[in-house]
């Protein structure tokens, strides 16, 4: 068996990062490298490119800024310190110009919505409060004002845009969270005094978690049910001023601090309700509705259901953020563990040195299947920012294409903010008690992270948007077929199912794959397969779906729902294939760019081991439905523990230095060549006790002694 010496790294060193990294040995008595391995290298610097996206020269603009340690989390800070602190960091971000990307050109910015997202995501390198803080100011409150309002509002911008007027985004209600069109606040027109009176009716309708309420705000975009003429229009947004210059809440505003949470403490989160606040009828964000000064409601959207959605879809871009800031903290997590774990030494092997971590198999078991699905996500989210820039710029705005990236944002933002949540835990684990000491900033980004599955749409609530999407296209696809063509689809269903049913497939397979592992899963680990694989469980599990919920339509509301509710599980599960799929084909996508032979083939494997992973993962629905033998079943596991992680373990570090994060970015001991250092004095200290004659003697040795004396 094979071993790469140190000189034979497939790493090739990219910036001051890795220049001042000390280089750890990446084998060891317990690797398993083979000769397919010997000769393949990693082009660090190209790869790195690459995942920087279309929108590089922005992230590396504000990871430039992210390394200054101004803008740096003190672990020691407690809840009111760090909240100011927060505020000065988001002020000083303001006076750099670069929060401006996204607003129109009319009012100093540069209309440039995928630079600017990109840039936001790289904001939690320096403290994910403070992304998060800069997201509620201007990518919720104003972009609401932006993309809600029209340039009537302009002057309620300008001082969003330079901080001068700190804002919440007033959408979510303690009883009312992910069913924003049953929030119980209104905001009813009063035409003698040509204002909105805006008021909390009962204790549930209080605007909840809402960042910048507890103390900094000063004035918030309230969604209220929008009455007039005693007529109730759907949730409309309103801009209030809530705060006077002093910080005391103006008349008919109150609220509460929500206090100390799980994470993200920067943010000073709080609650606010309205006692008949009275604000003029212009604070109206009027874009898709508008009421004159006789209280005649106008809308250029007739379907006060499609009006709603319309006014939501305009927000999407803080699920397009939250989808790339996870891919960033699962690229940081990652760094941080895979370093770790290619330097810190544990327990003797076949020679006198201890063993490097990552040269044990359930290490690797561990951490690169992270890292194939951290690649995954961060290919899946290009293609995610590229749709919303397009949306967003107008080069291809359709209501077709906002639904589609309606779905897109419901789909992947789950996965990612799941997937990131796994990752951090997994490398802080893998850490070991390292992992858990704040200095080396596992522990803190889990737990800031914790609240991105449930913010932004719980992440249960988009996945089922999702799966209504994949029922609805597949109902169209029937939608004006004739009589032969359904005909011919159900006969072609019908076969395929009996088949399954029967076992011939399964017995097919068995007869294909008897004796042979290498020629079983020669047939499912091909992109061709993979694909096949991947995109026959969701279709047949939209299938499945559709013929379980036939006849919905003509059911009443109650029984439809009680349906609908008996399959949520399974609408769930089929809606995260699906994303799964699409993180799949983004990263098939994205090899076809590769030029570098060498770095194509380790994507090419890591591509292999995200798609058999999940294949892997869900075993059980494969052989249940006969779309694979027992033995191609255990093949493939076989293949990922034998061939796949062997074969990428020598290019484990390259691959995450083609992050291209500095130390600045990482701050984390560990990850920065403190535990080579360690390890380094470790053997200086053995090597002079051996040289003394000092060193502990070998077991074996021992024995062999014992023998000799008897």
């Amino acid at each position: 068996m094979t071993q790469l010496a140190d000189t034979a790294r497939t790493e090739t060193p990219a910036g001051p990062a890795a220049a001042a990294r000390p280089t750890p040995r990446l084998a060891s008595p317990a690797s398993a490298t083979g000769p397919d391995t010997a000769d393949v290298a990693v082009d660090v610097a190209s790869l790195g490119e690459q995942l920087l996206g279309r929108w590089a020269q922005a992230r590396r603009e504000s990871r430039a800024l992210m390394a200054d340690p101004a803008f740096h989390r003190i672990p020691e800070l407690g809840m009111h310190e760090h909240r100011e602190r927060t505020l000065e960091q988001l002020q000083k971000l303001a006076a750099t110009g670069s929060v401006l990307r996204a607003f129109p050109e009319r009012l100093g910015g540069d209309n440039d919505n995928g630079s600017n997202i990109a840039s936001f995501e790289e904001l939690l390198l320096g403290d994910p409060s403070m992304q998060i803080k800069a997201g509620v100011q201007w990518g919720l409150f104003g972009s609401a004002v932006l993309h809600l309002g029209t340039e009537r509002h302009d002057e309620l911008l300008k001082p969003i845009m330079t901080m001068e007027m700190p804002g919440a985004f007033a959408m979510t209600e303690t009883g009312h969270g992910s069913d924003v069109s049953a929030v119980g606040t209104t905001a009813t027109y009063d035409a003698d005094t040509d204002e909105w009176v805006i008021h909390t009716p009962f204790r549930a309708a209080w605007k909840d978690y809402l960042g910048n309420a507890a103390e900094h705000g000063r004035a918030a975009v309230i969604f209220a049910q929008l009455i007039t003429r005693g007529v109730n229009h759907g949730v409309h947004a309103f801009y209030a001023p809530i705060r006077d210059e002093s910080g005391a809440f103006l008349p008919g505003v109150g609220g509460e601090d929500d206090g100390l949470k799980g994470g993200l403490n920067g943010i000073d989160n709080g609650r606010l309700h309205f006692t008949n606040l009275r604000v003029p009828r212009t604070n109206l964000l009027n874009r898709y509705g508008d009421v004159d000064e006789h209280g005649v409601y106008t809308s250029p959207i007739a379907s006060p259901g499609r009006r709603f959605f319309t006014m939501l879809g305009t927000l999407v871009q803080g699920r397009v953020s939250l989808d790339g800031a996870c891919v960033v903290a699962s690229k940081l997590a990652l760094t941080i563990g895979i370093r770790y774990g290619a330097e810190r030494r544990q327990f003797t092997a076949s020679s006198d040195d201890e063993v490097v971590l990552l040269d044990y198999q359930r290490h690797q078991r561990r951490l690169l299947p992270q890292l194939a699905a951290t690649y995954a996500m961060s290919f899946a989210h290009e293609v995610f920012l590229d749709k919303f820039d397009q949306v967003f710029s107008g080069a291809d705005d359709t209501d077709e294409s906002r639904q589609d990236l309606e779905t897109l944002a419901a789909a992947l933002k789950p996965l990612s903010t799941w997937n990131a949540l796994d990752i951090i835990q997994e490398a802080r684990e893998a850490c070991g008690g390292q992992g858990f000491l704040a200095e080396n900033r596992l522990v803190q980004l889990r737990a800031d992270l914790d609240v991105y599955a449930t913010f932004e749409g719980d992440n249960t609530v988009l996945l089922q948007l999702v799966a209504k999407r994949l029922l609805t296209d597949y109902s169209k696809k029937f939608a004006k077929a004739d009589a032969g063509a359904l005909a011919a689809y159900v006969a072609d269903q019908v076969g395929d199912a009996a088949m399954h049913r029967s076992g011939l497939r399964r017995l097919a397979q068995s007869v294909a794959d008897f004796g042979s592992t290498a020629r079983s899963v020669g047939y499912v680990r091909g992109t061709a397969a993979q694909r096949q694989l991947l995109t026959d469980r969701v279709e047949t599990m939209v299938a499945e779906l559709a013929g379980r919920l036939r006849g919905a339509s003509r059911m009443s509301k109650p029984d439809a729902a009680a349906l609908f509710n008996r399959h949520q599980n399974e609408l769930i599960e089929a809606a995260r294939a699906h994303g799964e799929l699409l993180q799949w084909e983004a990263f098939t996508d994205a090899l076809d760019q590769v030029e570098d032979a060498g770095t194509k083939q380790v994507l090419t494997w890591l591509r292999d081991l995200f798609g058999l992973t999940l294949i892997e993962k869900n075993l059980a629905w494969y052989l249940i439905h006969g779309r694979l033998s027992a033995h191609r079943a255990q093949a493939i596991t076989d293949y990922i523990d034998g061939r796949l992680l062997p074969r990428l373990r020598p290019h484990a570090v390259a691959l995450t230095d083609a992050f291209l994060l500095e130390p600045e970015h990482i701050r984390a001991e560990i990850a920065t060549g403190v535990e080579h250092e360690r390890q380094e004095e470790a053997r200086a200290h053995y090597a002079g006790l051996a040289a003394s004659g000092l060193a502990p003697i070998d077991e074996k040795d021992l024995v062999a002694g014992k023998k000799a004396r008897r």
